[in-house]
């Protein structure tokens, strides 16, 4: 999310994970404090060691007025007073920097994130101690959480400021980034394509079963013939199911939903892509087995705890109902 810092700030999920830096969370040299009460520490790596840089003023730093108006590019961690990371902007954000507008208004509400950020210019590295009722309060904008609150009084920030830019910048490198994305994306699931089509070959030959391939990718194996008409797009289909790994273990199926077949509309996106491929290759009443490569399931995200990513996905299924 490019200029929507608060949004960013809300804490999303609860990961663990290193440093963002390269210095240790125990350093025990003594936080300067601002007139607001907000305690920092601020580094410069210089000959490959981080050097802290002297304390500022009181009030801030006199040198940000130049960058109001501009954009920060920075990861940041968050991290409860008993060192739990609430939030790591690499991991959480495939890697991407935070992008924070920074403005005067911001900067002013003293013992907040947007404070903290204010102090920091391209290459610093920060250690921010702030108080956790007033941060939720000016930066987050909602009550603190029980059990961040239960850690103790502090939030402690880790920033790493890459560098400021102007808006138009900002959005320009954001763009690149996204089409760079798209095409790794692109690249990792034409490769993945091939593995699982390799794997479903191995996986007909040792298990003796003949398929045929859908234009799409599926492989289906029909187990019971039928005269019925297939289906078409848009005609509402109810199947009996039974989703399997290829190692065996069942993770869905009718059975656990009283044996009532699910129902949808073919073609309309309502189930996994590879369902819509298949159903549609099968003759009302027949039977049969569907592998479904994993671009066409869940793919790298798979889903829960039973459908690991890049899962291929085996259905034995029957269509019973086709209007």
């Amino acid at each position: 999310m490019l200029f929507s810092p608060r949004t960013r700030f809300l804490l999303p999920a609860l990961l663990g994970s290193t440093l963002l830096m390269g210095f240790q969370g125990g350093d025990p040299t003594p936080f300067n404090k601002l007139r607001s009460g907000l305690e920092y520490r601020i580094y410069r790596r210089e000959n490959g060691r981080y050097v802290l840089r002297p304390a500022l003023p009181t009030a801030g730093d006199p040198t940000y007025a130049a960058r109001v108006g501009r954009i920060l590019s920075l990861h940041l961690e968050f991290r409860t007073a008993t060192d739990s990371v609430l939030m790591h902007s690499r991991r959480q954000g495939d890697g991407q920097p935070v992008r924070v507008p920074l403005d005067t208004v911001r900067r002013q509400q003293g013992g907040s994130v947007e404070e903290a950020l204010s102090l920091l210019q391209p290459g610093d590295s920060g250690v921010f101690r702030l108080n956790v009722d007033t941060v939720f309060a000016k930066s987050f904008r909602q009550p603190v959480p029980p059990f961040i609150r239960r850690a103790g009084p502090t939030l402690t920030v880790l920033a790493k400021a890459e560098k400021v830019q102007t808006e138009a910048e900002a959005l320009q490198e954001v763009q690149q980034q996204a089409l760079l994305a798209q095409e790794r994306a692109k690249k990792q699931a034409a490769q993945q394509a091939l593995k699982d089509d390799a794997r479903i070959q191995a996986y007909l030959k040792q298990n003796k079963l003949k398929a045929l391939k859908t234009p799409g990718g599926v492989y289906y194996v029909v187990t019971k013939a039928s005269t019925g008409l297939k289906p078409k797009k848009g005609q509402t289909v109810s199947v009996l199911y039974k989703g399997l790994l290829l190692n065996g273990k069942v993770f869905d199926s009718s059975e656990r939903n009283g044996n009532q077949p699910i129902s949808f509309a073919l073609g309309a996106g309502q189930v996994i892509p590879g369902w819509d491929q298949g159903i549609a290759a099968l003759n009302k009443g027949s039977k049969a087995i569907l592998l479904i490569p994993s671009g066409l399931a869940y793919g790298p995200r798979g889903a829960g705890a039973d459908i690991p990513p890049n899962a291929i996905l085996r259905f034995n299924v029957e269509l019973v109902g086709v209007k």
